[in-house]
């Protein structure tokens, strides 16, 4: 099931999906996702939106990464995780999975998922 959200203050909805997706599953405004990121960045000496970046991020926050089945869609990954918290990696872009519910701008249930982040 697509939950359309954009926390974004201006409504922008390019660029920033990392932070969209993020700020949903850590129950965080836009802003204070924003800027732990750019805070984990500096302490890194990298750029907030790296992997390396929001990884050690998520890992702050009690968050596990994990390959994902071969060709598994994000909405197959919907159905075979109907409970729980994610961060679904796809090819240049991330959302938020909620019990079973995706959270982003779009309904991107037919994407493939790369990996994920779930919260332990």
């Amino acid at each position: 099931m697509f939950q359309g959200y954009n926390p974004n203050p201006k409504g922008k909805n390019v660029d920033d999906c990392t932070v969209r997706a993020m700020s949903k599953a850590l129950d965080q405004d836009w802003e204070t996702t924003y800027w732990g990121l750019a805070i984990e960045g500096a302490l890194l000496k990298n750029m907030p939106d790296s992997k390396e970046v929001w990884n050690a991020y998520l890992r702050r926050h009690n968050f596990a990464r994990a390959l994902a089945p071969d060709d598994m869609t994000v909405g197959e990954f919907c159905e075979s995780h109907p409970t729980g918290t994610y961060l679904l990696a796809l090819s240049n872009h991330v959302v938020c999975l909620i019990d079973g519910v995706i959270y982003d701008t779009w309904d991107s249930s037919n994407e493939v998922v790369i990996f994920y982040w779930k919260r332990g």
